[in-house]
């Protein structure tokens, strides 16, 4: 299983002292917060995108190929690119880019976005955000898979020969996830094309969470790809760490109550109720983490956002150490114990979509032809 963490790039004061990071330094945070990650062996950073204050990370291959640069065996990923305001053709060429100078250590989540502004900002229609996702990602599809495109669609100019360079590494595709908190239809997508489905619910409860999964795994089955079980399957977390319950409690509980995001609603206590958020020790973590598979099922991939709210660095790094050192390996053996042999235990890697060969389902556009027939209009 893949642990990891994500980050928003919220650039957030810091209640406590009142201070607000710049823009300079915020990004600068991020990179040393990835570079720790591979330090404490977790598996996985994302980083976000947005295009709009009090955010930083309007370019994600950017950050990622500075990350690269400077990580060995770090995965590398997004949560989320937006696939309704970008144009495919720059998504294919700049993750083919990525995918080439980190040697195949990047897979990337598609999403629609939460932001309204930033559609017109892009000019598209927040109206037409699924239909953008779905036309988008058909064509990303065939950038990544085919050469000399004869393409028109709704959304962007016609295609004529068009080959995006460069071409994947491998000529093998990244492994692409679809993000969403509440949007059936990118959960059927997800599904259609055989994709893994990364359920973001650190604002939601288990019910929902348990509800979206289940409509992609039983989706994954109907189109083919393999038991529900097997479906490939990622989720959010939160987590504040500390020796005692009553001392994570205590640090942390100025940075919820002030979050521009959950601050000035629901109680921390409330919230730890609701949602997958946890502060306490790293037992506790361990323990409401592992619960997650009861609802959701085996699932390969688990992301935590630690870097929010206006945590300084310092406490961020602590975070990290400790969900690395004392955390994860926990998770890692509890995981496997718990998950059947016909489970897969990670999802696909560069190393693993090549060694599975140019007739593997992973290489086509399109799901086999008995099955693609009975895919939904977008």
């Amino acid at each position: 299983m893949q642990f990891g963490i994500f980050t928003v790039g919220d650039v957030t004061m810091d209640p406590t002292t009142g201070r607000t990071p710049g823009e300079g330094e915020r990004i600068a945070t991020m990179t040393a917060i990835a570079q720790k990650a591979e330090e404490v062996g977790l598996d996985v950073f994302a980083t976000g995108e947005h295009h709009n204050p009090p955010f930083v990370p309007s370019s994600p291959t950017t950050l990622l190929g500075w990350v690269a640069a400077r990580t060995d065996k770090l995965l590398l990923s997004t949560a989320t690119t937006l696939i309704t305001t970008n144009d495919p053709v720059k998504i294919a060429e700049d993750y083919a880019m990525l995918q080439h100078l980190s040697g195949g250590r990047v897979d990337l989540m598609m999403g629609r976005g939460n932001t309204g502004p930033v559609y017109p900002w892009f000019g598209k229609d927040i109206r037409e955000g699924v239909d953008l996702a779905v036309e988008n990602y058909h064509l990303l599809r065939r950038l990544w898979r085919e050469k000399n495109i004869d393409w028109q669609g709704r959304f962007r100019t016609p295609l004529q020969g068009f080959t995006s360079t460069p071409f994947p590494l491998d000529d093998t595709p990244p492994f692409v996830w679809h993000g969403s908190i509440r949007t059936p239809e990118i959960a059927e997508q997800a599904a259609f094309y055989g994709d893994g489905f990364f359920h973001n619910n650190i604002f939601w409860n288990p019910e929902h969470t348990e509800q979206m999964v289940r409509l992609y795994r039983r989706r994954f089955e109907h189109y083919g790809h393999g038991s529900a079980e097997q479906a490939i399957v990622g989720l959010g977390g939160q987590a504040f760490m500390a020796a005692t319950e009553a001392e994570a409690k205590r640090r942390f509980r100025p940075y919820f109550d002030n979050a521009p995001v959950y601050g000035h609603g629901p109680s921390l206590e409330d919230f730890e109720q609701m949602t997958p958020l946890t502060v306490g020790t790293p037992e506790q973590v361990i323990e409401k983490t592992l619960h997650f598979a009861d609802y959701v099922g085996d699932y390969q991939r688990q992301l935590f956002l630690m870097d929010h709210a206006g945590l300084p660095l310092d406490q961020v790094l602590e975070q990290v150490e400790l969900l690395g050192t004392e955390v994860v390996p926990v998770l890692r053996k509890e995981f496997e114990l718990r998950r059947p042999a016909h489970v897969p235990s990670d999802p696909p890697t560069h190393a693993s979509l090549v060694a599975a060969g140019t007739e593997s389902a992973h290489r086509r556009v399109m799901p086999a032809q008995e099955h693609a027939d009975t895919a939904p209009e977008a």
